[in-house]
């Protein structure tokens, strides 16, 4: 057993719920290896995670962090992929937030040498996310219009730079303070509150794709505004987070979403994406994202990096600022 410092949601509420505690890491179990982990991707994952309304999530209490860039310190018997000091990228859904890992050794994933490590931490989730949706959900093809809101955020600044690259035009919702940044790329920035951007996007014939993090009322607009052939990718139902509102069930919301399918008339389709390493396009699709950082085809914004031991002003913080990209949480002292 190895001493360690490590996130621990202590019980669903207030940022104060949020603590880093002393604990201890065992061995790496059978089929299993030991990561000494240096960034955790932060999001809202983890912020509605700590208030209990993340879908179908574990109980308080429980160490958050959807994944990891870390080095292999240990392998558990039968692991044979990886050696002690290799870099390697992991989507964890928890734990991540801890300075020891014991992680499968199947869902890991080699960090190539000359790839910068923090653009490679916020690959394995906020832009496979991105990826899987731009590339085989939505399908995005040279010419055609996508919107993604929250635009600015993780996620939302890789499907825009991801859109660019593949020939779209690209649209989305953002603060006023990011509307340069976004420029800066290409695409072209709303405010999200004042609705102008439903009736300018449905004036250019709407959207062929909508990508939708917020929720709840935001999928009945975002639907509105797809064009007749037009596919909404929710990804999140962020939006009572980001106001600050009351906790509320997306359930509901979600359900919703899947209705509109049900209309045969309707040449519109709607689906809720979810990332999982279990899915088959996981490991080729990071593998592929990671070669277009080594290659430069892309580069990854980041946002804010937070050490571990102030993990409380990361939640704070979450959703204001100005920038765009990825959030990260520094674990590693060094």
């Amino acid at each position: 057993m190895t001493a360690i410092r490590k996130v621990v949601v202590t019980a669903f509420g207030d940022v104060e719920n949020v603590k880093v505690l002393d604990d201890t890491c065992p061995p790496p179990p059978p089929g299993h290896i030991q990561i000494a982990v240096e960034y955790a991707g932060f999001s809202g994952a983890d912020v509605n995670m700590r208030k209990g309304i993340y879908p179908f999530q574990k109980k308080a209490p429980l160490t958050p962090g959807y994944c990891l860039l870390g080095t292999v310190r240990a392998n558990g018997e039968g692991c044979t992929a990886f050696q002690a000091g290799d870099v390697v990228t992991v989507l964890t859904k928890y734990d991540a937030e801890a300075e020891l890992v014991n992680q499968p050794e199947k869902y890991c994933i080699r960090v190539p040498d000359g790839v910068d490590h923090r653009q490679a931490a916020a690959l394995v989730c906020d832009w496979n996310a991105a990826y899987g949706m731009v590339m085989h959900t939505a399908k995005v093809t040279k010419g055609q219009r996508i919107f993604v809101h929250g635009i600015s955020g993780a996620v939302g600044c890789a499907i825009m730079i991801l859109g660019k690259l593949l020939g779209a035009e690209v649209y989305g919702t953002a603060s006023w303070r990011n509307h340069g940044d976004i420029r800066a790329y290409g695409a072209t920035p709303f405010v999200y509150t004042d609705k102008n951007w439903m009736g300018e996007m449905k004036a250019l014939g709407g959207a062929d794709a909508v990508f939708d993090p917020l929720g709840f009322e935001s999928f009945d607009e975002s639907f509105s505004i797809l064009s007749a052939d037009g596919i909404l990718v929710a990804y999140g139902n962020n939006k009572g987070s980001l106001e600050n509102g009351k906790n509320k069930s997306p359930m509901g919301a979600i359900m919703k979403l899947y209705s509109h399918n049900l209309n045969i008339m309707c040449g519109k389709r709607t689906t809720f994406f979810g990332l999982t390493r279990d899915l088959p396009m996981y490991k080729p699709n990071v593998a592929a994202l990671l070669e277009m950082v080594k290659s430069g085809t892309i580069t990854v914004p980041i946002k804010n990096v937070w050490d571990m031991e102030d993990i409380q002003t990361a939640h704070r913080q979450w959703g204001g600022g100005s920038g765009i990209g990825s959030l990260l949480i520094k674990v590693s002292k060094d």
